[in-house]
Parts: C-alpha cells; structure tokens; sequence
C-alpha cells in the first residue's frame, strides 16, 4: 500500500491481504441477502454478497469490539466518577475517500450489518453533503468549481451536529441534500435521536485545521470519532470509475428534467466524455490530490481496492 507498506517495521499500520482478513470473520453470521446488497451499492460499484463475506463480516466483528470496548469504558467512567447520571456518548464511525470510490455503498452496507447485531443497536447514518453551503452561496463566493472541498462547506454546522450528538441530545437535526438538484433542500433535515451508533461519511470528514499559535482549543470534525475508514485506491482507477459513473448517469438520472445536469443528457458520447474529464481534472483530482488523499494515514482502517472496484488490500492501525 504504497508508503504505507514501506519501512513496514515502522508503520503504524498492520497489512493484510483481502484473503487473510476474510479470516477474521470467524463465525459472525451472513444477515445480509442477495438482494438486499444490490439495493445498497451505488451504481456501477460491483459489491456483491461475496465481498460483504470477504471484507465486511470482519469488519462488523472488529467494530463490535470497539464497540463493546467504548461501552465498558463508559461503565468503568460512571463507577470513576460516583455517577449514574452520565449520559451515553453514540459511537461514530467516520468514512472518508475520494469521490466515486465506494464510501457510500461502504457506509450503507456497514449501517445494516451493525444494526443486525444480535444487540440490535440503533445505527444511524449521515453525509456531510446536507452540510455544503447552499449553491447560492457557493456562487456568490465563486466557490462552484471548488465544491467538495474543505472550504465549501458549513463546518460549523457539522462541528455543532456532532457535538450534539457525542453529548447524547435528543432529536438533533441535520440538513437534507438533493443529488437531483445538486443543491441543500431549504428546511427539510434528517433528525437523529440519540443512536448506538453514527456513521458519518464524506469525502473530508478526516481533514485537520490550522493550529491556533495561542494553544487554543480548536475542534476538527475527526475529534468525535471513535473510528475512521477511509476508502483507498490508484488514482487511475478513481478516474476510471468517476468518468463512467457519469456516462451511466447521462443515460440515466440526468434524463431527469429537474436534474441539474440534465443539459449533459442530450450531449452526444464524446461532447459528454469532455465535460466528465474537465469535471475530473478540474475539481475532483485537484481536491484527491490537495485534500483528501493527505488525510489517508489518519484513518485507522484503510480498505485498498483494485481495478475492479473490489477490496484487495486492509490496513489496520496497530493498537
């Protein structure tokens, strides 16, 4: 895994083949169908139940141990301080990656596969799309062709959201995002109350800020985490996937008349492959390679994918 993989000895990280980790599924049961997969994989993302068994039956068994661990912790806390009155702090997951490369099928698989555990916890999932700025705004600031990066969206909202929840508060509300309209939906939200667990997925959720020269107390979004993925692969390869993911969607979604990018749907092939590969070089590969991708090491689990969009790779951040 690149720089991770080199001076092994020193890296935080431990390595394992796709084939290996499978193994750390030991018995934790299959409770996801056929099916049920299809429907939660994003488009043109080729998850089928074979790689839920291969990747995510270890990876539910790993988090349910940090889970168990975090809920111990928090027993051991309440005989600390004397206190019954302590409130619970949800667990959250942050998932982070570039565009197109599967954060949010991961996001959704992992959602149901938690919530199935035989404790039947409560698990909640949110993107940080709800909390881009307005297109109104975006264009105002000349910020359009920067969307998706750090500085287009709201952090104080997010900031303000997951301190809402790590506080354990009642009904606590997020903005809502139109992927029809590519733009936030004016007062409508998603309200979460008070989950198990919360997985929070956007593509840079794991950025850091600048340090205050007086020592001040800054937060950044990956504090309220209690564990990170982020999903890895080439860059090619991402390139590869987001230029077809827009061809599939010109033929599809962007049929739509309320679609934003409905004016890329009557493009003939070559005119749209232009627009996709501007779209790429423009945007998307300038916030992978300034934004996103320098944020990998701080995760503390890393799935690496292969050219046919299917894990290859896990590392995991040694304890």
């Amino acid at each position: 895994m690149d720089q991770l993989v080199s001076g092994e000895k020193y890296s935080p990280y431990r390595i394992f083949s796709a084939e290996k980790w499978a193994q750390f599924r030991a018995d934790t049961p299959m409770t996801l169908t056929e099916d049920e997969v299809r429907r939660l994989r994003s488009l043109n993302d080729p998850v089928d139940l074979e790689e839920v068994r291969r990747i995510y039956l270890s990876m539910s068994r790993l988090l349910s141990a940090h889970v168990e661990a975090s809920q111990l912790l928090f027993r051991q806390r309440q005989v600390f301080f004397d206190s019954d009155d302590m409130v619970k702090s949800p667990f959250i997951i942050g998932i982070a990656g570039s565009v197109a490369v599967g954060k949010s099928t991961t996001a959704r698989v992992l959602k149901e596969l938690l919530a199935r555990w035989p404790s039947s916890p409560k698990v909640d999932l949110i993107t940080t799309d709800g909390f881009l700025f307005p297109n109104e705004v975006l264009l105002r600031e000349n910020m359009m062709e920067r969307k998706g990066f750090p500085e287009s969206y709201d952090i104080g909202a997010i900031l303000r959201f997951l301190s809402s929840i790590k506080a354990g508060m009642p009904n606590v509300r997020a903005p809502l995002y139109s992927h029809l309209t590519y733009d936030i939906l004016p007062g409508e939200f998603a309200t979460i109350d008070r989950p198990d667990i919360l997985i929070f997925e956007g593509i840079n959720v794991l950025q850091t800020g600048d340090l205050p020269q007086d020592g001040a107390a800054v937060p950044v979004v990956s504090d309220f985490f209690d564990f990170s993925i982020y999903i890895d692969a080439d860059e090619e390869m991402i390139h590869k996937w987001y230029v077809d993911r827009f061809m599939r969607l010109r033929e599809t979604a962007f049929q739509n008349p309320e679609s934003f990018f409905h004016r890329y749907a009557a493009l003939a092939p070559d005119e749209a492959l232009a627009i996709a590969e501007g779209l790429w070089a423009n945007t998307n590969l300038i916030n992978l390679r300034n934004n996103i991708l320098p944020t990998r090491p701080r995760a503390d689990l890393i799935l690496r994918k292969g050219a046919d969009h299917l894990t290859r790779e896990v590392a995991l951040r040694k304890l």
